[in-house]
């Protein structure tokens, strides 16, 4: 298992058992705990200096984000990085984000295209940055404004959690520096269709914006 330590700026201002869980989830983003390896509560814990609970606290959220998997009579260890479950997830998340768009195009107001717009903004510059989780925050954020401008709290709810689920494979696919002008070139075509209020254009851009992620993340499994 690799070393890890918390990052000083994280500790500072973080209840333990979420600096716990924030280490160890960049740890598993990085490559630096590897898909497969079994996650033992007393060695985290003896590693980071904490007791159990936190460790224990954090294997959970992991779980929950998809990042790990708890095995019986084996206990927790780093999930695979498979086809399979990158297309399930994002199947759902195509059906979902079509319609928050169709919602979006209806009822974003002048007030949220200006967040969309710097949401993008920040995105782009945020593409220059070593820190691959940085880049996948400012995304993340591009789409929420989207989401939140459906006014719909249910369809919220199920976004927030895929999101969590996804969150993976959208590192895996930042991470692929040729994709960065067609992400920002499909950015800007959203907010345009958004603007414009073309529901079928904002549509077919948000499938195509997918369709890129699942076989740009599923070239690089099949490389793994």
């Amino acid at each position: 298992m690799t070393d890890l330590k918390f990052e000083a700026s994280m500790s500072e201002y973080l209840p333990l058992r979420d600096v716990v869980f924030n280490t160890l989830r960049q740890a598993i983003l990085r490559g630096d705990l590897k898909p497969g390896e079994r996650l033992m509560e007393i060695s985290l814990a003896n590693k980071l200096g904490v007791s159990r609970t936190p460790v224990r606290e954090a294997i959970h959220k992991l779980e929950q984000e998809g990042l790990v998997l708890m095995i019986p009579r084996r206990g927790a260890e780093v999930a695979q990085i498979t086809e399979k479950s990158l297309r399930d997830v994002l199947e759902v998340r195509g059906a979902l984000e079509e319609l928050a768009v169709r919602l979006a195009c209806e009822r974003m107001t002048g007030q949220a295209l200006g967040e969309l717009n710097r949401a993008a903004e920040r995105f782009e510059k945020t593409l220059g940055s070593s820190d691959i989780t940085s880049v996948a925050e400012a995304d993340v954020a591009f789409h929420d404004v989207i989401y939140m401008a459906t006014d719909n709290q249910r369809l919220i709810a199920l976004l927030n959690n895929l999101r969590e689920q996804m969150y993976r494979y959208r590192v895996e696919y930042l991470k692929r520096g040729e994709c960065h002008a067609q992400l920002l070139s499909e950015h800007q075509e959203i907010i345009e269709a958004i603007t414009n209020k073309e529901v079928e254009r904002a549509v077919a851009v948000t499938c195509r914006h997918i369709d890129n992620q699942v076989e740009a993340v599923s070239d690089t499994i099949r490389q793994l």
